[in-house]
Formats: C-alpha cells, sequence, structure tokens
C-alpha cells in the first residue's frame, strides 16, 4: 500500500506522515492543555504529558482528516504528500494514539478524564466535511478544541471542573473565534465560488471584519471583567494590554497579515495568562 504521493520508502513515508505536523495550529491546544494543568495548581507532569499527548493526537487527526477531504475529495488544495490510503492510515494511527492516551487518563485519573479528551477528538475528525461548511461551525470548531483541551487539562489535575478553568476557556473561545473570522476571510473570493457559508461570505468582508473584532473585544472586555470579580488574578489584565497593541497593527493590515499577527498576538495572550496565574505578581 502507497502511502506517499511523492517518492518511496520508509524515509519518504516519514516525512509524509511527519509534514502534517503544524506547529503554528498545534502548540494552542497543546499549550491550553497545560495551562489547564497550571490552573490546578499542583499537578503531576506525567498527567499533564498523557492529556497533551491526547490533543496531540486530536488535532493530527484534524490536520490529516483535512487533508484528505481538501485533496482527494473535494479538489480543494494544489498538492498532499500522502495517498487517499495514506490519510486513512495516519489516521487509523492517531486515533489509536488518542484511544491510548484517553485509556491512560481514565487509568491515572478515571473515567471523567477520559471522556472529557473524547470531544477534542470528535471535534478534530469532524471538522472536514462536516462542520467546516456552516459559518458558526467552521467559526467555532476550532476555538471549542482549545477551550475543551483547557477544561480537561484541568479536570485530568484536579479531578473536578470550576468556574475559573471554564471561564478562561469560554475567553479564549470568544478571542479565537474572532481570529478565525479573520483567518477565513482570506478564502473569501473561493469560498463563496464554491458555496460554502463561511462569515466572510454570509456577512461580507467589511461585516465579518467588524464581527471579528466585536468578539476579540468581548473577550478582552471578559478578562476585566473576571478580574474584577476575582475570578482571574489582577494581573491578567496586562494580557488585554499586549493583545490589544498587536490587534491594533492587525485591524490596519489584509487577511493574510493580520491572521499571522493575530495569530502570534494570541500566544502572546495566552503566555501572559499563564505568567498570571503562575507568579501572581499582584498578590
Amino acid at each position: 500500500m502507497q502511502a506517499t504521493r511523492h517518492g518511496a520508502g520508509a524515509g519518504a513515508a516519514v516525512r509524509a506522515f511527519a509534514s502534517q505536523v503544524h506547529p503554528v495550529f498545534m502548540l494552542p491546544p497543546l499549550a491550553a492543555s497545560a495551562f489547564g494543568a497550571v490552573l490546578a495548581g499542583e499537578f503531576s507532569v506525567l498527567v499533564m504529558s498523557v492529556h497533551v499527548g491526547a490533543m496531540f493526537a486530536a488535532v493530527y487527526t484534524a490536520h490529516v482528516k483535512d487533508g484528505l477531504v481538501d485533496f482527494h475529495v473535494r479538489g480543494e488544495d494544489d498538492d498532499h504528500p500522502l495517498t487517499e490510503a495514506g490519510c486513512r492510515m495516519a489516521i487509523r494511527g492517531s486515533t489509536t494514539a488518542f484511544a491510548a492516551f484517553a485509556a491512560a487518563l481514565w487509568w491515572l485519573v478515571g473515567p471523567g478524564a477520559a471522556a472529557l479528551s473524547v470531544p477534542a477528538w470528535l471535534i478534530a475528525y469532524h471538522h472536514a466535511p462536516q462542520l467546516d461548511t456552516h459559518p458558526v461551525t467552521t467559526t467555532t470548531g476550532y476555538p471549542m478544541g482549545i477551550a475543551v483541551a483547557l477544561v480537561g487539562g484541568y479536570y485530568a489535575q484536579a479531578g473536578v471542573v470550576a468556574i475559573r478553568p471554564l471561564a478562561f476557556a469560554s475567553v479564549l473561545l470568544v478571542l479565537l473565534s474572532g481570529v478565525k473570522v479573520v483567518d477565513d476571510a482570506q478564502d473569501y473570493e473561493y469560498d463563496r465560488s464554491i458555496g460554502k457559508h463561511s462569515v466572510a461570505v454570509v456577512l461580507g468582508r467589511s461585516g465579518a471584519r467588524r464581527f471579528a473584532y466585536a468578539l476579540m473585544a468581548a473577550a478582552m472586555v471578559g478578562v476585566v471583567a473576571f478580574a474584577a470579580l476575582a475570578v482571574f488574578p489582577p494581573s491578567s489584565v496586562a494580557a488585554v494590554g499586549a493583545f490589544g497593541v498587536v490587534a491594533a497593527f492587525a485591524a490596519r493590515s489584509d487577511p493574510t497579515i493580520a491572521t499571522m499577527l493575530l495569530v502570534r498576538g494570541c500566544y502572546v495572550f495566552l503566555a501572559v495568562l499563564v505568567a498570571a496565574v503562575w507568579f501572581r505578581p499582584l498578590a
């Protein structure tokens, strides 16, 4: 069974499977999982590593399935390193790995930790072609996966679901949904030509841009509100300023540059939140 479209042999296969690891898009859900562990206070590095591994397997599944659908089914992409059989092989492998990590969470923590990891895989596997054609699910699918990773990472350590991780997850869900609207606007012309109902297609470019920045602003207001209510540490407000600077530059850029800036701005935003929770400089 030929797994690669370019080259042959074990080396070509390894390179093709490894090409589906996209650090820019994989890092946020993995970081969210680790952040959930940090929110729990004292945490087990082993349990955190297992949960991060489960999230990696889920996101890898999403990337391969997306490539399978976009290239081999829809014919949207110009190229893909894996054959259709290779894609299915990779999906089976990543799903098996996810199941192994979920089983390890069950053994280490309990059935709740395993159960809370499953939605991440379900979102990942069904992103294409089920979730990426509706304006709501195509926008919130990836952010919801990150929110689930955060809550699941917390539960794996604490054994309960609490207000604080849910609050952080909700802020990230709203913020990243706004960023996703900007990202999807890059494909406005193509999505419109094939009848794909992204937010940009439904609202138009200008309407989608206003909606995206309204979501991001709402997330920033949420951080301030949660800090005022003592759900977040006071220093978490610094994350608002850090992201706000990036968003100001992104607002004056085209969708491609704006997406690049906003994604990196989200890294900074999350890093400041982690520092605020970990060090509590104003406590």
